[in-house]
């Protein structure tokens, strides 16, 4: 981005140079862009598309705008599943806007709230071609194929013409003979053949006999047949036929692949899904369902639901564990084989990878858990002093649980005493 201040007193502006080349590589109308400067700066702002000057009123530095353009990218070009940038926008029949991935083909729905919204709504962008020039393109291909057609039968006529001169002679006198022998023919009609026409018969007879010395060979091996077709296809139709010249080594290689396939189904992995289906808004069953199906242990999945869930989030991790509850709830739901324990265990490993700021909330997210009904008493408890007894017994995270440990254990005496 490149940005240039002009004016002076009230009507100072900022020129963003370069913005119709911006605008270019997102694929998006640079009045777009402008409009959301002058939006979230609180401006006029004004995209002149005679000239392609952009300007926002007052003096605006160029990384504000820049970190303004990236918060553009991620609301209006990014698709929302994959993160690719391939999106087209779509404006549906009740004024609600949509981006379609073209990757992933995910419809991403966009926060109406943002002012812009309107802006685009009212501005639509330019249609892409229509039906009709599609249809002219198809019968301008199907007239090019016919041209293409003819042209081939007109070479072959030739090609024909050529051979059957060939096939003839002319005589002295002008008069034209066939060289081939005519059943009953005499010997006056037969025309003798000349020195040149001898020669080439001899060296064609003796390349024949050479020829005939050499065994030849056609390289049946997997690597010779793909070097053949490759030679012969496309790159695309090549990897198409290959498939059928895969199944053999496939079937070879299925037993050792076997256990290579299931490690290279890891923990990362199964964190990348879960976002990736945080990201999509599914319910919490889809999700659970869908990371059960991964050949993980049950506490790598619980530490990267935990991982997902609190993706990004540098404070306030309690009043984020209360707002994906449902998910928390649905992944302890019966208790069957310590899943509290094991929540337990994500919390801590979670705290350990965000030493600095979930660390410090560690108190307040178990309290959190606990007045959710999440995990119970006497789970923490036992966790707590496995923890103390542990390989990690000299980490901060006890000594920042033991405030809330206390607290339990004050909570339960007062009740017994009343």
């Amino acid at each position: 981005m490149i940005t240039k201040i002009e004016g002076r007193g009230n009507g100072i502006k900022t020129n963003i140079v370069n913005m119709v080349d911006i605008a270019k590589a997102l694929a998006r109308p640079a009045s777009y862009t402008t409009k959301y400067f002058g939006c979230e700066l609180g401006a006029q702002s004004k995209f002149d598309e005679k000239t392609g000057t952009s300007h926002v009123n007052g003096a605006h530095d160029t990384a504000k705008l820049a970190s303004l353009l990236e918060n553009f990218i991620k609301k209006y070009v990014q698709c929302y599943g994959c993160g690719n940038p391939e999106t087209e926008i779509l404006i549906t029949k009740s004024q609600m806007i949509q981006l379609k991935c073209a990757a992933c083909g995910f419809v991403s729905d966009v926060d109406m709230r943002d002012k812009l919204t309107t802006f685009i709504v009212k501005n639509p962008p330019e249609a892409k071609k229509g039906s009709k020039d599609k249809k002219a393109m198809r019968r301008a291909e199907k007239e090019r194929m016919k041209e293409g057609e003819m042209a081939d039968e007109e070479q072959k006529k030739l090609k024909k013409e050529v051979l059957k001169k060939k096939g003839t002679s002319s005589s002295k006198d002008g008069t034209v003979k066939s060289n081939k022998k005519k059943a009953g023919g005499s010997d006056e009609e037969r025309v003798s053949p000349t020195h040149s026409q001898i020669d080439e018969k001899e060296e064609a007879h003796d390349e024949d006999d050479d020829d005939d010395d050499v065994q030849w060979q056609t390289d049946t091996s997997i690597d010779a047949a793909r070097q053949r077709i490759q030679e012969q296809l496309s790159a695309v139709t090549a990897d198409m036929v290959m498939l059928s010249t895969n199944e053999p080594e496939k079937k070879k290689k299925a037993e050792s692949k076997g256990s290579e396939n299931v490690n290279t189904v890891n923990y990362e992995t199964v964190v990348g899904e879960v976002k990736a289906y945080l990201k999509k808004g599914v319910a919490a069953k889809e999700l659970l369902s869908h990371i059960a199906a991964f050949p993980v242990s049950a506490q790598e999945k619980m530490n990267a639901l935990l991982e997902g869930l609190f993706d990004g989030i540098e404070k306030g991790f309690a009043k984020e564990a209360i707002k994906r509850k449902n998910y928390l709830a649905a992944a302890v739901a019966g208790d069957e084989e310590g899943l509290q324990l094991l929540l337990l265990n994500a919390v801590e490993e979670l705290c350990c990878k965000k030493a600095s700021s979930a660390l410090k909330e560690v108190a307040l997210i178990l309290k959190a858990l606990y007045d959710a009904d999440l995990v119970e008493e006497e789970h923490i408890v036992h966790w707590y002093s496995k923890g103390l007894k542990g390989d990690k017994k000299d980490s901060q995270i006890w000594k920042n649980v033991q405030p809330f440990i206390d607290w339990l254990q004050n909570a339960e005496s007062e009740s017994e005493e009343e």
